[in-house]
This record gives C-alpha cells, structure tokens and sequence, in this order.
C-alpha cells in the first residue's frame, strides 16, 4: 500500500534549521543594533521580542534560557550606555520570559495531544482500509491512500478486495463528511462486504446488504445538521476465468479502463441508488459487463483525486493524464499518480484520496483458477 499523510518524526535541514534558530538570530541583531546606535535609538526595548518568538517553536527551558541572556545582555548594555532605561526593560525581559515559557508549554500540551490524537485517527482508518496482498490469484492489485491536511486526516475514504467463489470482488467508495462518523460509517459499509461478498451470488444483492447496513449506522448515529449522511460506492466483479468485469456503480467517480495505450472511461448507463437512499429513491441496481483483457490496468478511485485542484482551481485532468500512462505495473501506475498529485496540487490536498490499480496477469489470464 501507498500512503502517505502519517505523523512521523523529521531531522530539520535547511530553512527548517534556520527558522529554528530565529529568536538567536533576532537577539544577536537587536543587541549587535542596541550596541551600534546611538542610545537614543532605544533597540534594547526590542530584547523581550525574542523568548517571545521563542515560545512558538521551542520547549520551555530553552525559551527560558534565552530570556535569561536578553537580561544578561540589557545589563551588560546599561554598562556602555547607563541611560538606556535598564530596570523597565528588564522587568519587561523578565514579564515577556514567564509568559512566554507559559505558552510554550500550552502549545507543548496541544502538539501532544494532537499527536495521539492523529494516531487514533490513523488506527481508525487501517480498521477501514486494512493493508491487502498485492496478487490475487492471477490479479495484481495495488492500494494508494493519501491524507488531506492535518485537520482532515481522517475521512470516509473506504476500500475492500475479496477473493471469493464467484471470483475477485472490490470495493471502493467514500462517505459524504469526515472525521469520526464518517469513519464508522465506512467501517460499517466495509464490514457488510466483508460478509456479503463471500455470501451473496450476485452483485446487486451485496450492494443491497452495504445499503441496509449503511442505512441502519444512520439510524443508530444520525448526522448532525439537516444534511443527510450516505456513501458513493463501486463494486467490481472479476470472475477467475477472466476475461471480463462486472460494475455496479452507486453514483461513484466512473473507473478508468486503459487497453494497450487507449482509454476508457467506464460510465454506468444506468447509475445505481446510493448508499442509504435506496429508500428514497429505489433499490434498482444495475450490473454492467466490459472486457478486461491480459494486461489492461484499471483504475478505481474517490473524487478526491478528480477533484484535487492546482493554484489556478484547474482540476487535476485525471482521464488525460490516464491515457499518456505507458503500460505498467499497478505500484508503479500508483506511485506516478502519488507524485504527480502532489506536484500538481503543490502538495495541498483538500480531500482524502483512495484508489486501487488492478491488472490481470498476462502469462496466467487463462489457466483455471
């Protein structure tokens, strides 16, 4: 699995480093203009700006450490220059100081509990997209998942293979919202294929099983706000003598199909209710047929890659880009998606991403399964 968006620790270099050292750097250039300029010019006020400055980026013992050299340095000032006002500066060092090892170690406090928070998030959304084998039988199959910015990195993004009787069922789709309940919304749809997907022959019975499971998560936990809670959703069908696929798209983003450099583009004719409004509108599910050939690559994806936008708010031209592919491997076809994502969208994602790449087996596309 591809992934990307998980906290992890990173060694400072370059102007990371150097934003890191700025209180330093701004201490030694208010004490280096408070010692060049005449007394008058008063630069030495300036001192407490720097632990100040310090409390946003450093532990507390260090943001008190460097206010107890901007005191030092105010004294060692009022020896040069005894008219510099020394006692109010100093009691304004020593003010600026406390308050600053204050906020240092709130915003310590914060970064601690966002982090655990970010790896519950994290261990939800395993729960809900769990690692899966890269081969099936003679299906190749690869996962990409990237997080959104920090405060949405947890999302309904959902995905699930099943190698089953009737053949390699998948499972992809994204629940409408973020954060906690959307997740368990996921949970509860990928859980319903889990079970349906071994037990159901046909597609529009298991599409039927996510609904009602779907439909019973929002009944137990409704939505807050007036807004409904439902889910886009695609099952596909690969039975194990190849050859052919099975879609049943329930208003999700249309998978992408690439045969020996041509594209296409898998649009249901007929698009199927989704998830938790078949009451509303009907539970007429339609399951469409296409070829699927020794060495095609399928693309099955969430709107969020559709939808990721470049600083002009030009979408990313992911049919375009689909069809310039040369024939590969689905790690690799998801590995140049991950990186041109985030060259396109200037790494500033504001959706969650899941896709899977599949591809059958050339060598091995008509031995029996």
């Amino acid at each position: 699995m591809i992934e990307s968006g998980r906290p992890r620790l990173r060694r400072l270099t370059g102007p990371g480093r150097l934003v890191r050292l700025s209180p330093v750097i701004l201490t030694i250039v208010i004490a280096s203009l408070a010692y060049a300029t005449p007394p008058e010019m008063a630069f030495s006020r300036l001192l407490p700006a720097a632990p100040a400055l310090a409390a946003a980026m450093w532990p507390v013992l260090p943001t008190v450490l460097l206010g107890t050299v901007c005191l030092f340095l105010m004294i060692g000032l009022s020896l040069v220059f005894p008219d510099l006002g020394t006692w109010w500066t100093a009691a304004g060092i020593i003010a600026v100081t406390v308050a600053a090892a204050y906020g240092s170690h709130l915003r310590l406090q914060r970064e601690r509990t966002l982090f655990q928070v970010r790896l519950v998030a994290d261990a939800a959304q395993q729960v809900v997209m769990s690692p899966m084998p890269r081969r099936f039988r003679n299906v190749e199959i690869e996962s990409l998942y990237l997080a959104a910015a920090a405060e949405a990195r947890i999302g309904g993004d959902f995905y699930e293979a099943a190698d089953t009787p009737y053949g390699l069922r998948l499972l992809i789709g994204d629940v409408r919202g973020k954060g906690l309940p959307a997740v368990g919304a996921a949970a509860a749809i990928v859980n319903a294929f889990r079970e349906a997907a071994y037990s159901e022959t046909d597609m529009v019975d298991v599409a039927r099983r996510l609904d009602a499971s779907s439909t019973r998560y929002n009944a137990a936990f409704p939505p807050e706000g007036p807004m409904e809670r439902f889910a886009t959703a695609l099952l596909v069908e690969i039975p194990r003598e190849g050859g052919r696929i099975h879609l049943l798209n329930c208003g999700h983003p249309p998978p992408l199909l690439l045969n020996r450099g041509t594209l296409r583009v898998l649009e249901p004719a007929v698009p199927s209710p989704l998830l938790s409004l078949a009451e509303l509108i009907g539970d007429h599910y339609n399951v469409e047929t296409y070829d699927f050939a020794p060495g095609d690559l399928l693309l099955l994806y969430t709107d969020g890659i559709a939808e990721a936008r470049a600083h002009d708010g030009e979408f990313f031209p992911l049919a375009t880009w689909m069809s310039r592919q040369a024939p590969a491997q689905p790690r690799e076809l998801l590995a140049a998606l991950h990186r041109d994502l985030l060259r396109y969208s200037k790494g500033r994602l504001d959706d969650d991403i899941a896709a899977l790449a599949v591809r059958l087996r050339e060598h091995e596309a008509t031995e029996p399964g």
